[in-house]
């Protein structure tokens, strides 16, 4: 364990290619050298004798795991229950949700796009119809995000979709007050936290969001296929798995129906689930401040690396500070002109930074108003000189650039 305020860099707890500066964490996480070996490890177990297993320790392993990530996670474990990822958890609660013709759900243009195909999808089904709340980037503040969504919500909402931490945008959204004042109104709340495990402190109990939904294999570094869907007591009752299976009328123990109907839905491999709680004690014990210097560590990285950015290409944050986590976005207009995205093919900045720097990094067009945006991630592997050397290489392509247009 480290002293306070000394935890920097620590590439050396995950195999990534040391040739490559990666600064696309929040795409798809990497899981620590341990988590991957004590995977493993329950594989093994499993193998050995496959019965026994899945009909005696399966159960209590994955009590286990529930447990330390209710802990994590600041919720009561019996509301708590594990799904591949967090577009799986939005389309569980989508699935469940009763609507008609008369209902609307509510969406904002910052939504991740996966989740918000599926609300169009599951709104078409029930001839209810989805409303598209248009929030700025730039954004100036907090509250003007919570004074558009209440203005975009009518009599006819029943359900919001809302990002904790958006995907394109990088923007922590003011869950905290927004949360209450829309169920106020008799809205129920879907938080799609995909990214917010990790990077954001969580209490779900205090935030009191009808249903949550998360994935621990991007900022809490487990293995891939592991998330997990929070649902208030009062609707569980009414919140199936996609997949029916046993747990419909298998007798009850200690578990709830709610719980034994997303526990076993087929046979599967739990193994990312069990190495959950390895992974969350591994990197509590890397600093004395635990994960939450962790996570101030890496918001302030971050936060450092979009003004290096920024300072390079001579252009403005597009929000402020308080608004991020371990992630920032900025816009790349002067790169948008002389490079542009043509559609359905990759974006030729992106392969640029890949090929010739050896640079990942998130980049997208996101909307054609908008155009290029670039996606920073801040992890214990990275350093500040990561960003100057993206700075750096972002010059030298706008450089060249110049360059050939101008002969």
């Amino acid at each position: 364990m480290t002293q306070s305020g000394q935890i920097e860099y620590r590439p050396e707890l995950w195999n990534l290619d040391s040739d490559v500066i990666h600064l696309n964490h929040g795409s798809y996480g990497a899981c620590t050298q341990l988590g991957l070996a004590r995977q493993s490890d329950i594989r093994q177990q499993m193998e050995t004798n496959t019965l026994y297993f899945f009909e005696s320790d399966l159960p209590t392993l994955l009590a286990v795991s529930r447990q330390s990530l209710a802990q994590f996670t600041g919720a009561k474990a019996e509301n708590l229950v594990f799904v591949t990822n967090a577009t799986t958890g939005v389309n569980t609660v989508l699935a469940s949700f009763e609507l008609d013709s008369r209902d609307s759900v509510l969406v904002t243009n910052h939504g991740y796009n996966a989740c918000t195909n599926a609300v169009h999808f599951y709104a078409r089904k029930s001839g209810a119809r989805v409303n598209t709340v248009d929030l700025p980037f730039p954004v100036v503040d907090q509250d003007d995000v919570v004074e558009r969504i209440l203005d975009a919500c009518d009599d006819r909402t029943r359900l919001l979709l809302v990002d904790h931490v958006t995907s394109p945008t990088a923007l922590v959204m003011p869950l905290e007050k927004l949360v209450p004042l829309v169920q106020r109104r008799g809205i129920k709340v879907l938080v799609d936290g995909a990214h917010a495990p990790g990077m954001l402190p969580l209490n779900l109990e205090t935030l009191g969001a009808d249903f949550y939904t998360g994935n621990c294999h991007k900022w809490m570094c487990c293995p891939k296929g592991t998330g997990f869907l929070y649902v208030r007591p009062e609707h569980q009752r009414s919140i199936h798995p996609l997949v029916i299976s046993h747990g419909m009328n298998r007798p009850l123990s200690d578990n709830s129906r709610f719980d034994l109907e997303f526990d076993w839905t087929g046979t599967w491999d739990p193994t990312g689930f069990i190495a959950v709680p390895s992974i969350i004690n591994q990197l509590q014990g890397l600093c004395a401040e635990g994960w939450p210097g962790i996570m101030e560590r890496n918001r302030a990285l971050a936060v450092e690396g979009r003004q290096i950015i920024c300072q390079t290409m001579d252009i403005e944050a597009p929000s402020p500070d308080k608004m991020l986590g371990s992630m920032a976005t900025v816009k790349l207009p002067v790169l948008n002109e002389h490079l542009p995205i043509k559609a359905n093919e990759d974006d030729p900045l992106k392969l640029a930074l890949r090929s010739r720097h050896g640079i990942e990094v998130w980049l997208s067009s996101w909307k054609p108003s908008t155009g290029r945006l670039l996606r920073i991630s801040a992890q214990l592997y990275n350093s500040r000189n990561d960003y100057h050397r993206l700075a750096d290489a972002l010059a030298d392509e706008l450089a060249m650039l110049s360059s050939s247009n101008a002969s």
